[in-house]
């Protein structure tokens, strides 16, 4: 009896290996065949072909398994090769950590973004005249800010509201950033402006209305600039990765993300922060992770805790707007903070411990 016992342990043994051993090789050909549609752009799961593959299994099962069995084990086994077709997927991406482990790190006229330290970016909604601007960055530069936004080409919900001064905007951030010694960001919003905008800001930043507009980002992918993604209002994080992926492949390796907030049902903020989107991203791609704590709250009295919530998280930067008058503001009069209260941000970020600055 235990003879017997033995001898069917042992062949189930062999059969284990047998058994492992093809389930590899069949995993080796599920992966070439992601591979192959990763190249012609198709789905990797095809729900008709798992069907016919299940209908010819139950069809020559002779049992003594079920045929609602086999079915159940061949679905594990057919779900383990898709899993590995998509972690193929996110190894080639050249966004993916799989692909670059080391973080990316961009530089800003001695400025670092994304490695051991956070950066603090800080300025108007619109750019509206050459006086606002010096008031801010004369503020900025008090603060310890060395990163300037302000927007000169605006996309706005209504055709009839403030649409930005454009290349003149764009001109006057340059002067202003030569006089007070700051780096630019700005968003542009047309794949023909992107060269010139290299001419007078730092960062080209693409907002989120146009993070799936992939001439632009094929065109940004062109730039010997960085570029500033935001998420976009209603993104999932795997399509925020493969916009990115549009800027990178297209040669522009000099890119971050921004999280800005998801519409949501949510009425007692402008968007809702999803601050679970820095570590994922950070676990998932090689790319500096900013926070937009404006965009994403519209409140003023919960940007600081959001702030701090973000650099706990692991941010590499947060970016909030600053206006000398708020209420006279061409846009996101609401939103925007004062000097006074900007004065109150920055210290209430730094008294927290939170913020690690460049020296």
């Amino acid at each position: 009896m235990n003879e017997t016992l033995e001898l069917l342990r042992t062949r189930l043994d062999e059969i284990n290996m047998e058994l492992l051993q093809l389930l590899n090789t069949r995993a080796e050909v599920a992966r070439s065949i992601g591979e192959i549609k990763e190249k012609q752009g198709v789905p990797k799961f095809d729900p008709v072909r798992e069907r016919e593959m299940l209908e010819a299994l139950v069809k020559h099962n002779p049992g003594p398994f079920k045929d609602a069995e086999i079915k159940q084990l061949f679905k594990e086994i057919f779900k383990a090769s898709l899993n590995l077709q998509e972690e193929e997927h996110k190894r080639l991406l050249l966004v993916s950590r799989k692909n670059q482990p080391e973080n990316t790190v961009i530089e800003l006229n001695g400025t670092s973004i994304g490695g051991s330290t956070q950066v603090m970016v800080a300025g108007p909604c619109s750019v509206e005249s050459y006086e606002q601007l010096r008031i801010v960055a004369a503020a900025l530069k008090e603060a310890g800010i060395k990163v300037m936004r302000g927007g000169a080409f605006k996309p706005r919900t209504s055709p009839y509201d403030f649409q930005g001064l454009g290349i003149e905007g764009l001109k006057m951030l340059k002067a202003v950033a030569k006089e007070f010694g700051l780096s630019t960001i700005s968003e542009i919003v047309h794949p023909a402006h992107i060269e010139i905008a290299a001419d007078y800001i730092d960062v080209i930043q693409i907002g989120a209305r146009n993070m799936q507009n992939f001439e632009l980002l094929k065109e940004a992918g062109q730039a010997k600039i960085p570029v500033l993604l935001k998420r976009g209002i209603a993104a999932t994080l795997e399509e925020f990765v493969h916009a990115a992926e549009y800027i990178a492949v297209s040669g522009n390796s000099n890119l971050m993300l921004i999280e800005r907030g998801i519409r949501t049902y949510e009425k007692w903020t402008r968007n809702t922060l999803d601050i679970s989107a820095v570590p994922i991203l950070k676990q998932e791609t090689h790319l500096p992770v900013l926070v937009d704590v404006t965009h994403s709250t519209g409140r003023k009295d919960i940007m600081l805790p959001c702030a701090k919530a973000a650099l706990a998280a692991g941010a590499d930067g947060v970016m909030i707007e600053v206006h000398p008058d708020p209420q006279t503001a061409l846009s996101d009069a609401a939103q925007q903070l004062d000097i006074p209260q900007f004065i109150e941000f920055m210290n209430g970020v730094r008294e927290s411990g939170l913020l690690h600055e460049q020296k």
